[in-house]
């Protein structure tokens, strides 16, 4: 071509360089080829117009089925679509692999697209060739797999430290940042939530910097549209003002991306190579991918971190600290709360200084009342109720009200601040209040529909303490709550708990007490040590703080609370010396209250639970259903059951009498074979090793001794046994000390 001579056209230079022109209608779905791009398809060399079904038959299925997705993605960045696609034929061999490159425009209205492009045929890279490269087919395979893979990874991150080591460790197909960045927008500024692949303090320049400034993580937070800078020259020749931070990182290319999550651009991805990458198509979409993926993943552990920061510092405002120490007592306490959701819920505990600030019986103790509850479901509203609930009892408690007026009162304002006849939500709540007097150790519980105590005796042995309650607390405004005394023994324990200990993991109330028995029995540390050793036992490691881990197995909140009384064993840890060989227990059964009977049986058996010989267990239960069964039947009394166990294991000795407030003695009758009653005395005779009726001041005493017949045990020396009467100064109306109901 000589000078001045008229140039040629475009499709005559194009034909020259085998490169073919194409136009594609995506509204229309049609596909114009001129001659070249036909003959490239295995058409005839003239030009032509497809359908885009009549395209998509000329291409292998799997390549055809990324042309969608690298459009969008070119479009959406406003750069050129490049396609590597194999042709195949009628027979459906491959004939060649030709490479398209096209400019998108997509009309906002209809969302469709036009494409304008060439096309050159190429040679396919030998195997083993670079795998910097894009190729097809096994690496998309690969590359499926490996989004796969990223994608569960980053879904099961919790905290945003753990989405930044997922993505530190993600090892892309064929091509593998060494180092990278995610950057946050505070404000005006940027900022860096983490790097991987760079010295502690790199990150110092780029923290706080001017989202104007001329950087391009700066750029893309401001756009929200990628950067990808192939070479040293190619960012210096872009960001002149920022390569010199850059430059002495001896990176040879660098994409930055917008992390983009409902439509809002919260920050942006730094993927850095040591290595040239040219950032093809394939490239691009696996990082785009990534991109987004870590968008979701950084957004899903930010909204739960600023949840669990938010409902912790409630719940932990919810609950009480224990105060100053208690003179002669320790008090523990855990709060977990349920898995899931906001981590709130109804469950609490709380310690009430009681008015007056001295004891009853002793101006040396202050007294003052435990309190734990759970209001029903494990949400904000339960939550919400649970706070007015608690501030509630502690008004009314301060008022100087009795155990039974505090919860009834507590009753009442449940009821109100829940019943509405167009709102089918209410809410109940189940409550165990104690007062305490710390220098006699009484306690007089009332329970609202809430589980029972369990009292950790001197000698180790666990019992459960059934005591007289209500229903549950907002059903009836008007329900009673009868109050039971008792005493915890100078190195007792006792716990009270809501169901989420008992229950968690599949158990029943029957199965978890048992289990909660055998933690409180083998353990031989502290009170702190034993209320993380109950946690433990249902969710993992606890903390020594009142509340605990923010765990996520959990089924329901669990609170727990621990009062031990201190003596020469006390189980908190404080004066452990040697746990004593003296267990001893009472119950009161009421004359109204003759379905208790069975719950005296009950306390007996775990009384004796370790006892060696079980006909001697069930001679005793026996005994005593009959002692008791006498008193509300024959007299107008109450029956006070008090046990008492002496002696080393194989040779223990145990003494059980009942008290009534009745003058009259029972006689030994003689019943013929059809009479109901009168043989009580016979039984007696029969299975106790020694008996009695002792007249006292007020009524009388029944007792009984049993003597163990272990293996190698002997029968203890009856001589000193049979004689003494067992003081019972725990009978009701003189010292003050009561039965346990």
């Amino acid at each position: 071509m000589r000078i001045g001579d008229p140039l040629p056209s475009v499709g005559d230079v194009l034909a020259t360089l085998a490169t073919g022109l194409w136009r594609w209608d995506d509204a229309a779905g049609k596909v114009t080829l001129d001659a070249e791009a036909s003959r490239l398809l295995g058409l005839p060399a003239e030009p032509t117009v497809l359908t885009e079904a009549g395209v998509r038959a000329r291409f292998h299925p799997v390549d055809w089925n990324e042309v969608n997705g690298v459009v969008q993605l070119a479009a959406a960045e406003g750069t050129l679509a490049e396609l590597r696609l194999r042709v195949m034929d009628e027979q459906g061999h491959v004939i060649r692999t030709v490479r398209s490159r096209s400019k998108p425009s997509i009309d906002p209205r209809t969302r469709s697209y036009q494409l304008i492009g060439t096309m050159q045929e190429v040679t396919e890279p030998q195997p083993g060739a670079a795998a910097r490269t894009p190729v097809t087919g096994d690496w998309r395979r690969s590359r499926e797999a490996f989004l796969l893979d990223a994608g569960r990874a980053l879904a099961e991150a919790r905290s945003t430290a753990e989405v930044l080591r997922v993505a530190a460790g993600l090892s892309m197909p064929g091509f593998s940042p060494d180092g990278l960045a995610v950057f946050g927008a505070q404000g005006d500024r940027l900022t860096v939530i983490g790097h991987h692949g760079h010295n502690p303090g790199d990150e110092e320049p780029f923290t706080q910097m001017p989202l104007d400034t001329d950087y391009p993580a700066a750029e893309v937070v401001r756009t929200g549209r990628a950067v990808y800078l192939s070479s040293p020259d190619h960012y210096r020749d872009r960001y002149p003002a920022s390569w010199p931070l850059a430059q002495h990182f001896d990176r040879q290319s660098w994409a930055f991306l917008p992390l983009t999550f409902a439509g809002r651009t919260m920050g942006a991805w730094m993927a850095a190579f040591t290595y040239p990458v040219t950032f093809t198509p394939d490239e691009r979409s696996v990082l785009t991918t990534v991109a987004r993926m870590l968008a979701q993943a950084l957004s899903r552990a930010g909204v739960a971190e600023s949840e669990r920061e938010l409902t912790d510092g409630l719940q932990r405002s919810m609950l009480p600290t224990l105060g100053p120490q208690i003179p002669g007592m320790s008090v523990a306490a855990r709060y977990v709360p349920t898995g899931g959701g906001l981590q709130v819920g109804g469950d609490w505990y709380d310690m009430i200084p009681l008015p007056g600030g001295t004891s009853r019986n002793s101006p040396e103790g202050g007294r003052f009342a435990l309190v734990i509850g759970d209001v029903q479901g494990h949400d904000v509203r339960a939550a919400g109720l649970m706070g007015q609930l608690r501030i509630a009892l502690r008004a009314y408690a301060s008022e100087g009200h009795r155990p039974d007026a505090v919860l009834s009162r507590a009753s009442r304002f449940l009821y109100g601040i829940t019943y509405d006849e167009e709102i089918a939500d209410l809410r109940f709540a189940t409550c165990l209040y104690v007062e305490v007097d710390p220098e006699s150790g009484v306690l007089e519980i009332a329970r609202a529909g809430h589980p029972d105590p369990a009292i950790r005796m001197a000698d180790g042995t666990v019992l459960t303490r059934p005591t007289a309650g209500g229903l549950p607390l907002g059903i009836d405004p008007d329900a009673d709550y009868p109050t039971t005394r008792l005493v915890l023994e100078p190195g007792e324990t006792m716990l009270i708990c809501t169901d989420g200990l008992i229950e968690t993991g599949g158990h029943d109330l029957d199965t978890g007490w048992r289990r909660i028995r055998k933690i409180l029995e083998s353990h031989d540390g502290d009170m702190e040590q034993l209320a993380d050793a109950l946690v433990q036992a249902v969710h993992g490691p606890s903390s020594h703080h009142t509340t605990g881990p923010l765990v996520d197995r959990r089924e329901d909140d669990i609170a727990v609370l621990l009062l031990s009384r201190a003596g020469e064993s006390c189980g908190c840890g404080d004066t452990v010396t040697e746990r004593p060989s003296v267990r001893r227990t009472m119950v009161t059964v009421a004359q109204a209250e003759h379905e208790r009977v069975a719950g005296a049986r009950q306390q007996l058996r775990e009384f004796l639970h370790d006892w060696a010989s079980p006909d001697q267990v069930d001679s005793a239960v026996l005994l005593v259903s009959e002692m008791v069964t006498n008193v509300l039947v024959h007299t107008d009394a109450d029956a006070l059951l008090v046990a008492e166990m002496t002696g080393g294991a194989g040779a223990r000795r145990i003494r059980i009498q009942v008290t009534d407030g009745s003058d009259d003695l029972p006689h030994k009758r003689h019943p013929g074979e059809l009479a109901s009653s009168g043989r009580g005395l016979m039984l007696m005779e029969l299975l106790a090793d020694a008996w009695g009726v002792d007249p006292r001041g007020e009524g009388k005493s029944i007792w009984f001794e049993l003597y163990e017949e272990g293996p190698g045990g002997e029968e203890p020396d009856g001589e000193d046994l049979g004689v003494e009467e067992p003081g019972v100064e725990g009978e009701p109306g003189a010292s003050g000390l009561p039965g346990v109901a």
